[in-house]
């Protein structure tokens, strides 16, 4: 009793094991067919380009310009050469057989009438080159006053800034005087037995500008003194 029910337990698991493939296989087969008699939705996108689109795309394309954007005008269409050489040939034939025909013919002493070489022919008359011009001599430029009344003046000029007792002060004076952008000198000198040192600028050949100096130091609070040496 047993033996039977294995036998049967095995005959059913082989049974269902062969009815479980067959049905594997027809899903697959009709997964299968499925798949391929259906579009796939990315390859549709793909295929619905017709030909003549993609020619007008191609054309398109070719013909791209990428400085189009830049230009104002659109580019004239290339004439050919042929093309551009016919009028102008036709243009030059109409114009000398309108000269020719325009001339009146002349008269000469057998009596045949001859037609008068275009105008075109005659020799130019010959251009002469006309002669440099020659530039203007530069005017003399005047010497300036100043320096006539200097030459004439027998003094030369000096502004002392002050005469101290030690170098020293003489030495900070003439400092005062560089920060105020004005050059001064200090020399050494003996007076009444002892030496002074006297802080002078110059010297000045113009007097006028002497005293403008000294102006500028009277103006700073400084004893100043015009200081005229002769020449």
């Amino acid at each position: 009793m047993s033996h039977s029910n294995i036998q049967r337990q095995r005959g059913g698991t082989l049974l269902g094991f062969v009815l479980g493939l067959v049905i594997g296989l027809t899903v697959a087969l009709g997964v299968a067919m499925y798949v391929t008699k259906v579009p796939m939705p990315f390859s549709n996108k793909n295929q619905t380009r017709s030909a003549d689109q993609d020619a007008v795309e191609a054309q398109k394309n070719k013909d791209w310009n990428p400085n189009g954007a830049l230009q104002s005008k659109p580019a004239a269409p290339a004439v050919p050469p042929d093309a551009a050489a016919a009028p102008n040939t036709g243009a030059a034939g109409a114009a000398g057989g309108a000269a020719t025909a325009g001339t009146p013919g002349t008269t000469g002493p057998t009596g045949s009438t001859g037609a008068t070489p275009p105008a075109a022919n005659m020799p130019a008359p010959a251009v002469t080159a006309d002669p440099p011009i020659a530039a203007p001599a530069p005017a003399a430029t005047p010497q300036p006053a100043t320096k006539a009344a200097a030459s004439s003046d027998p003094f030369t000029y000096f502004v002392q800034a002050g005469a101290f007792k030690s170098a020293a002060d003489a030495d900070a004076q003439k400092a005062k005087l560089s920060m105020m952008g004005i050059e001064a000198k200090v020399s050494e000198r003996e007076q009444a037995g002892r030496a002074i040192f006297r802080v002078r600028s110059g010297p000045f050949d113009d007097k006028e500008q002497a005293e403008k100096i000294k102006s500028r130091l009277d103006a700073s609070g400084m004893d100043a003194a015009l200081v005229r040496v002769q020449r």
